[in-house]
C-alpha cells in the first residue's frame, strides 16, 4: 500500500529563508529575547506571522530555558464547583492577560499531594508567580517556589512564607451571626442559640468562622456548647450526614442556622426537605457564600460573598510590586440578604 510520507515540519532555518534573515534573529523572536537584540519590531512581527503561517509550533520548554521571564503566571484551585471558586478563576484569567501574562490554572481538590504535583508541574514551566487557592499546606508550596526561583502569594487560606489575601472571616462571620440571630427573633420570636454547620474545623477561614459565630453569642448573652458546632467538612453529603446525626440523638434542632458554604448548603436544604422534620416551619439560615439561585429557595436567606474583585486586586497589586515579604491582607466580604440594616464598621479580630 502507499503510504502517504508525513509533511516535514518548519524549521527555524526554513523560517529564517523565509524572512530573509538569520536563524539566530528568528530563534531570539520566537523565545521572546528580540527586543535585547535590537531587532526591529517589523521585523519580529514578520517572523512571528510567518511562523503561524507555517504552523511551526515552539518548544515550549526549551523555549523558557532561554528567556529571562516566562510571562507564565499558574494558579491551583481546590475546586472548581460553586461561584466563588469560579468566579476566582475568571477573574484572575482577565486581569492576568490584562498584564501580557499568560495563565495557567489547575484543581487540586483539595488533596494535598495533588497539590504539591500541581506546583511542581508549574514550576517545571517557568512560572514567574504561582497563586495558591485555599491551598492545605501554602507553606510547602512557598517553599518550592523558593527553590525554583519563583515568587507565590497564598489567595483564600494564608500561609506564613509569602504574602496572603483572605477574607475577613472573623468580622464576616459576626455579622452573619448577628443578622440570622435577629432574623430568628423577627420572624420567630425567639433568640436560641444557632447551628454552625459546614467546613473544616482544623482549617484557619473555619477557625476564624467558629470565633466569630461565638462572640456574636456572647455578646448578646446566649451561650453556645460544642453540639451547636458540626465542621464536619464542605461535601454536601457530610453537612446532610451531620444534621441526621444530630436529629438521632434525639436533641431539638436548632431554629437557625449558619451554613458555611454553598457546597454545604446543598446538603442542608436536602435533608430538610427529605426528613420533613421542620415540616412548615423552614428554620432561618444564613450562608457564608453567595449564590444566586439560593433566591430561588423561597424564604430570605442572608448570604455574605466575599469580594472576589477586592482580593484579586489586592494579589496583582503585590505581583505588579513585586512584593515577597510575608504579610496578611484581609477583605471585608459583602453581605447580600434583607431583615438587618447594615453596621457601619465590623467587629476585629482580638
Amino acid at each position: 500500500m502507499n503510504q502517504e510520507r508525513p509533511t516535514k515540519k518548519t524549521t527555524i532555518y526554513d523560517l529564517a529563508a523565509l524572512a530573509q534573515t538569520s536563524a539566530s534573529a528568528v530563534s531570539a523572536v520566537l523565545n521572546g529575547t528580540w527586543k535585547k537584540r535590537r531587532i526591529s519590531s517589523n521585523l519580529a512581527e514578520k517572523i512571528t506571522r510567518l511562523a503561524k503561517e507555517q504552523g511551526y509550533a515552539v518548544n515550549m520548554q526549551a523555549s523558557l530555558l532561554r528567556r529571562e521571564k516566562s510571562k507564565i503566571i499558574g494558579m491551583i484551585v481546590p475546586k472548581y464547583d460553586n461561584r466563588y471558586f469560579g468566579s476566582i478563576v475568571e477573574t484572575f484569567e482577565t486581569m492576568a492577560r490584562e498584564r501580557g501574562l499568560f495563565p495557567i490554572i489547575t484543581c487540586t481538590r483539595r488533596d494535598p499531594a495533588l497539590e504539591i504535583e500541581a506546583a511542581q508541574t508549574l514550576l517545571s514551566y517557568q512560572v514567574e508567580w504561582l497563586v495558591s487557592t485555599g491551598a492545605t499546606d501554602p507553606d510547602r508550596i512557598s517553599d518550592l517556589c523558593s527553590q525554583a526561583g519563583a515568587r507565590s502569594v497564598n489567595l483564600d487560606l494564608p500561609g506564613s512564607k509569602a504574602p496572603s489575601i483572605i477574607s475577613d472571616n472573623f468580622g464576616g462571620a459576626y455579622e452573619l451571626t448577628r443578622r440570622i440571630l435577629a432574623n430568628s427573633k423577627r420572624k420567630l420570636g425567639s433568640s436560641r442559640p444557632l447551628l454552625f454547620i459546614g467546613g473544616r474545623g482544623s482549617d484557619h477561614n473555619t477557625a476564624e468562622r467558629v470565633r466569630g459565630f461565638r462572640a456574636a453569642h456572647h455578646d448578646i448573652g446566649i451561650a453556645v456548647d460544642d453540639t451547636h458546632i458540626l465542621a464536619s467538612g464542605y461535601a454536601p453529603e457530610k453537612a446532610e450526614s451531620s444534621l441526621q446525626a444530630l436529629a438521632a440523638s434525639g436533641d431539638p434542632l436548632p431554629i437557625g442556622m449558619f451554613v458555611n458554604s454553598t457546597i454545604s448548603l446543598e446538603g442542608v436544604m436536602r435533608w430538610i426537605k427529605r426528613s420533613g422534620y421542620y415540616q412548615n416551619r423552614t428554620p432561618v439560615i444564613g450562608c457564608f457564600d453567595w449564590d444566586p439561585f439560593a433566591a430561588l429557595l423561597g424564604d430570605e436567606i442572608e448570604m455574605v460573598r466575599q469580594d472576589v474583585q477586592g482580593m484579586l486586586d489586592a494579589v496583582f497589586n503585590i505581583i505588579d510590586e513585586g512584593k515577597t515579604t510575608g504579610l496578611l491582607v484581609e477583605i471585608p466580604p459583602i453581605f447580600i440578604g434583607a431583615g438587618v440594616s447594615d453596621v457601619k464598621e465590623m467587629p476585629k479580630p482580638i
